[in-house]
């Protein structure tokens, strides 16, 4: 995703305008967690323009598009992201407005991606058999069940 690349070269500005795209031209519960990640953007663009007032607005209002989200969804390491961003602000708070023109930016860590492709196995609570995840998909090959991390719901077929 070109957003999730802009973000991690540091290019927030960029990043978000991409990831509202995406936002926008999705419409599964998914584009909410790009909503989350284009926020966290928009949070350290703040931060580098030295504007303290908007990155702990916008942190804020970030935390809840990211918080109802696996640990893991479509690739991206939302666990990991979340606990960036609130170590970046926890940082923001501590030296305050007049002085985070002291912010170590290298406290500004890129998206990580799932290195395992993002598969993990579960056991089908209808048949028992193992059920497999592929981009946030989780599905039973013996009956079919499956269930997307994006909305978190169970559906039957």
């Amino acid at each position: 995703m070109e957003g999730i690349s802009l973000f991690n070269r540091g290019e927030y500005f960029e990043a978000h305008e991409a990831l509202e795209d995406a936002w926008r031209e999705e419409t599964n519960k998914v584009r909410e967690l790009y909503r989350g990640v284009l926020q966290v953007a928009v949070v350290y663009l703040h931060i580098t323009r030295g504007n303290y007032y908007g990155a702990v607005k916008v942190y804020e209002r970030s935390k809840k598009w990211l918080k109802d989200w696996p640990d893991v969804c479509r690739g991206i390491k939302v666990g990991k992201l979340r606990l960036d961003a609130e170590k970046v602000i926890s940082e923001i708070r501590r030296l305050g407005a007049e002085r985070i023109g002291h912010f170590d930016r290298s406290l500004l860590r890129p998206v990580q991606m799932d290195e395992s492709g993002g598969k993990r196995t579960y056991i089908c609570d209808r048949c028992g058999h193992e059920m497999y995840e592929t981009n946030c998909k989780v599905t039973c090959p013996n009956c079919g069940n499956r269930f997307d991390c994006s909305d978190l719901n169970v559906y039957l077929d």
